[in-house]
C-alpha cells in the first residue's frame, strides 16, 4: 500500500494528505501519533477558554472538533472497510461545534478524551488489511479509500497543531 492516489479522495482533503508523512497508515501512526497527542497533552490548562480573535473557537473548541471530527473520518473508514457501498454524508463542522459546546467542559477532561481517541484510532489503523485499505466508498459526495481516510486522519490532526501553534500560542 502506498500513499492514496488521484481518485482516492475529494480535493479538498489534498492538504490534509500532503502533511501526513508516510507511504503507509501504519509509517503514519510511528510518525504522527505520539507528537500530536503530547502536543495536545501539553496545551496549558488555563488557556482552553482563549481563542485567538473574537468568533473564532476556543482551545476547548478546537479540541472539541478535532475529537468529533475524527469520529466522524473513523466511522467512514469503518463503514467502508467492512464493505458497505452506500454513501456516507458530509458534515458541518461549525454546526457541530455550535451543537457540543465546550464551556462546560475542562481542557483537562478534553485533552484525556482526545489521548484515549487516538490510542483507538491507531490500533484500528495499525491492524487495517491490504484488503481493507483498498475499499472504496463514497462520503461527502466523493469517492475516497480507506487508504486515504487514514491520511486524512493524521493530516486533519496536524492541520489542527499547526494551526494551535502558529495561532494560539505564538512565542
Amino acid at each position: 500500500m502506498s500513499r492514496p492516489l488521484e481518485g482516492d479522495f475529494g480535493d479538498f482533503y489534498r492538504h490534509y494528505i500532503s502533511l501526513a508523512v508516510g507511504e503507509h497508515p501504519t509509517e503514519l501512526i510511528k510518525n504522527h501519533s505520539a507528537p500530536i497527542v503530547d502536543f495536545i497533552q501539553q496545551l496549558p490548562d488555563e488557556m482552553g477558554d482563549h481563542a485567538y480573535a473574537p468568533g473564532k473557537w476556543t482551545i476547548k473548541q478546537m479540541i472539541q472538533h478535532l475529537l468529533d471530527s475524527e469520529r466522524i473520518f473513523v466511522y467512514r473508514l469503518v463503514w467502508i472497510a467492512r464493505g458497505d457501498s452506500r454513501p456516507l454524508p458530509g458534515f458541518d463542522e461549525n454546526m457541530f461545534a455550535d451543537a457540543a459546546p465546550a464551556s462546560h467542559r475542562t481542557l483537562q477532561d478534553l485533552k484525556e478524551e482526545f489521548r484515549l481517541l487516538r490510542r483507538s484510532t491507531d490500533l484500528l489503523v495499525d491492524h487495517l488489511t491490504t484488503e481493507e485499505l483498498e475499499r472504496k466508498g463514497e462520503a461527502s459526495g466523493y469517492p475516497v479509500t480507506v487508504n486515504a481516510l487514514c491520511f486524512i486522519i493524521f493530516g486533519h490532526n496536524l492541520h489542527h497543531v499547526e494551526v494551535l501553534k502558529q495561532k494560539y500560542l505564538p512565542n
